[in-house]
């Protein structure tokens, strides 16, 4: 079974979130608070920071916010059904797949498109 850690109670955040399976390495959740998407309550997270027992976490991650309230601390990764239990998710749900849809699909064997077609592309893709 995994046990609580340490004597403080406290964890790096980049340790955590890669624990719990937010971020796939610990050199990615590094990365990720280095670049500022992970916050700790309001303040920006650096990897080092220790988190505690209840406190709010947010994580910008692949154009979408997970907010989630640290449950358990970890230091060493677990398995999924085990990392779930581990923190309280309160993300927004996800965008349906048709708002996500990505625009400006050609069918396949179309040919090259015309300099009004990519015109057309790039507007529909905000560009």
């Amino acid at each position: 079974m995994v046990t609580e850690t340490g004597e403080s109670g406290t964890v790096r955040v980049d340790a955590w979130l890669w624990a719990v399976r937010l971020i796939k390495t610990r050199s990615a959740a590094t990365a990720a608070c280095r670049a500022g998407h992970v916050k700790i309550g309001a303040d920006s997270a650096k990897a080092a920071t220790h988190i505690r027992v209840g406190d709010e976490v947010r994580l910008r991650q692949e154009g979408r916010d997970r907010i989630v309230v640290v449950r358990r601390l970890l230091r060493k990764r677990v398995g999924a059904p085990v990392a779930v239990t581990c923190y309280e998710d309160n993300s927004p749900p996800p965008p349906p797949r048709e708002a996500v849809a990505p625009a400006g699909r050609r069918d396949r064997g179309t040919g090259r498109p015309t300099k009004r077609d990519r015109r057309e592309m790039d507007r529909l893709r905000g560009a």
